[in-house]
C-alpha cells in the first residue's frame, strides 16, 4: 500500500491581504499551478501565489476536515497561525525546485 501525503496550505498575495486555504495531495504541483495562474478562480483573480503556511497529513479525510476549520477562522487568526511557524510571511515555495 503506498502512502500518501495531503497537504492543507496557505497562500496571500504580495501584501498578506488577502488569504486563500486549500488542500491537495501534491503541494510542489498545486503551488506551480498557482505561481503559472493555470489554477482558474479565486487565487487567480487576486493574485495569490506566495505560500506561507502549510500543514501535513497522511489521511485525505483529516486534512479536509482541517481546511473546512480554517476556512471558518477568522482572518487575524488564519494570519497569526502562520506567523507562528513563518514570522516573517516569506514565500515558502521559494525554497521548492520546480
Amino acid at each position: 500500500m503506498e502512502l500518501r501525503s495531503y497537504y492543507v496550505y496557505l497562500l496571500t498575495n504580495t501584501y498578506n491581504r488577502v488569504l486563500y486555504i486549500g488542500v491537495t495531495n501534491n503541494l510542489y504541483r498545486r503551488i506551480y499551478k498557482h505561481k503559472e495562474g493555470l489554477a482558474r478562480g479565486f487565487t487567480r483573480q487576486y493574485n495569490l501565489h506566495k505560500l506561507i503556511y502549510y500543514e501535513i497529513y497522511d489521511i485525505a479525510e483529516a486534512g479536509i476536515k482541517r481546511e473546512k476549520q480554517l476556512k471558518n477562522w477568522h482572518h487575524d487568526w488564519k494570519l497569526n497561525l502562520a506567523k507562528q511557524a513563518n514570522p516573517s510571511l516569506r514565500d515558502i515555495s521559494d525554497d521548492f525546485d520546480f
